[in-house]
């Protein structure tokens, strides 16, 4: 059966990233329909609520990097989007002791100078000089990927700026930006700090998003793809949603909304159809026929080629590079809803809770960590990155109880015995996290009324996430820019006509940034894509 409306654009997904591209298109003039195959908006953005009074960020669960030019340009502040501030980085450590990074800087260095005087004289120069290169990433973040394969002037143009931009920084500084590009994340803390209490919860930010361990190379550069967040004011870009992470979402689909956008849940995409080797629509899983001048996908890469074009109506090289695109899922999230709040080592007050927690006492626990992943495995101490967001937004739990978020890594999705076999270790895996937290937090199993495991095998069936990977794809070097997601086609269009692509999956890469949605439909609205 086919439907009589027709529309200018059909956006499948409705993450962050689709929503957002959805509100642009439609400020524009643009109709545009929004499908989203689940029952609530916001992708790996979401809010639900699973246990009564307790609304959990049930995937992503912090807002990092989120462009500010995006909050202004589409109202979102008046459509909901409220964040609050992380205020704390919190290391318990197996004796007890623990480290504290505070928004105060000299409450950070009396802090650091307890495990080592040289390094808390040396962090605010770390601070400094990856504020310095931060911004000049920030600058290939809020355009484009750079083709460095055309002629055209307008690209030669972007390539001599950024080219100027990076002479900008210095040779000191400039040296430093191509050793971030193939050190692994301790090497460069290394060539920092001495204390091992200090790198170790450093170096985890560059681990985020793939299956690499913190001495493997390139994750120095995805360690500065999430140090950005903190730039001009530590901590400040970092933060819990007001509401849950759902409500970014939520107030991006309302902006979309009040520019005329339509949205609908509980509508499955089944394929992109296909006209003389252009896309003119698409086919629900009922069956029904919705056509539009353009469609953008925002979901992953493998999921838009291979399940809604089909491999078969690809060019034989590009199936290629999008089967050999790396996803490689190794992570996966614990939510807890308990009724006490879990203290983790200091008593005199709740102010070390107000930030993230992260488990993570020393490099060597990391890599064993990684080691077990390896080989198919996850890690049965692994490293865990712990929000307790009702301690700061007492909408999300009753009074008295909180919600304890939790991202583990590792998780592969190709465990050993083969994904389709999470389902039966889900348990186990949940088991292994609360033990992993009841070492730091004596009290915490007992403490427990509501427990969700979402292994990578969890993220991929209800979430659409293929192999679970929360960024649509590795941030490995060579799925960087130019090369997001295959050489040649990282500026959003794809190889079939009036097919575009607006996810994570594309450039610059995953976290709730915004960027891929916006850079898309500017790029389709400049190009003449819509």
């Amino acid at each position: 059966m086919s439907t009589s409306n027709r529309y200018d654009v059909i956006v499948i997904g409705g993450g962050h990233n689709g929503l957002i591209c959805a509100a642009y298109l439609a400020k524009a003039g643009r109709k545009v329909l929004v499908l989203e195959r689940r029952h609530v908006l916001g992708g790996a953005a979401v809010t639900e609520e699973l246990y009564p009074g307790f609304k959990f960020s049930v995937c992503s669960y912090v807002v990092s990097l989120f462009r500010p030019h995006i909050i202004r340009d589409l109202e979102l502040a008046k459509h909901g989007f409220d964040l609050i501030p992380l205020e704390c980085s919190h290391l318990p450590l197996p004796d007890g002791d623990s480290l504290c990074r505070w928004a105060d800087a000299h409450e950070t260095r009396r802090e650091i100078a307890r495990f080592s005087a040289r390094d808390a004289e040396i962090y605010p120069e770390f601070g400094l000089a990856m504020s310095k290169l931060s911004h000049f990433v920030k600058a290939m973040i809020d355009s484009p990927a750079p083709d460095p394969a055309s002629l055209n002037p307008r690209e030669l143009a972007n390539l001599l700026r950024l080219g100027g931009q990076l002479k900008e920084l210095g040779p000191d500084l400039m040296h430093l930006q191509m050793r971030l590009l193939t050190m692994s994340a301790v090497d460069f803390l290394d060539l920092w700090f001495e204390s091992d209490i200090l790198k170790a919860p450093m170096s985890v930010s560059g681990i985020i998003g793939t299956f690499l361990g913190v001495r493997s190379p390139g994750t120095a550069y995805v360690l500065l793809h999430h140090y950005m967040g903190e730039i001009d004011g530590a901590f400040r870009s970092w933060g819990f949603s007001r509401g849950g992470t759902g409500q970014v979402s939520m107030a991006c689909a309302r902006a979309a909304q009040s520019y005329g956008a339509e949205i609908r849940t509980e509508c499955s995409v089944d394929r992109v159809l296909l006209k003389n080797a252009s896309a003119c629509g698409v086919v629900l899983e009922n069956g029904d026929e919705i056509f539009a001048q353009t469609v953008v996908s925002g979901v992953d890469p493998q999921r838009t080629f291979f399940g809604f074009v089909g491999e078969e109506n690809l060019d034989p090289e590009f199936a290629a590079q999008i089967r050999r695109y790396k996803l490689r899922g190794s992570s996966a999230k614990v939510n807890y809803a308990v009724d006490k709040l879990p203290m983790f080592g200091r008593t005199e007050n709740d102010l070390h809770l107000r930030g993230d927690i992260a488990i993570a006492p020393s490099i060597a626990y990391l890599e064993k960590a990684y080691d077990q992943a390896k080989y198919g495995d996850f890690s049965d101490r692994p490293y865990l990155n712990i929000v307790i967001p009702s301690l700061v937004d007492p909408t999300v739990a009753p009074p008295g109880k909180h919600i304890v978020s939790c991202f583990v890594q590792y998780a592969p999705y190709k465990i050993k015995e083969g994904p389709e076999h999470w389902p039966k270790r889900s348990d186990a895996l949940g088991d292994t996290v609360t033990d992993t937290i009841e070492e730091y937090c004596p009290g915490f199993r007992d403490s427990i009324l509501f427990r969700q495991v979402l292994t990578p095998w969890d993220l991929e069936q209800e979430f659409g996430l293929t192999e679970g990977n929360i960024f649509h794809g590795e941030l490995s070097q060579e799925q960087l820019l130019f090369q997001r997601p295959a050489a040649g086609w990282a500026r959003y269009r794809t190889p079939i006509s009036n097919l575009w692509m607006c996810g994570s999956g594309t450039h610059p890469g995953g976290g709730i940034m915004g960027a891929p949605g916006e850079l898309a439909a500017k790029t389709m609205l400049g190009g003449g894509g819509v």
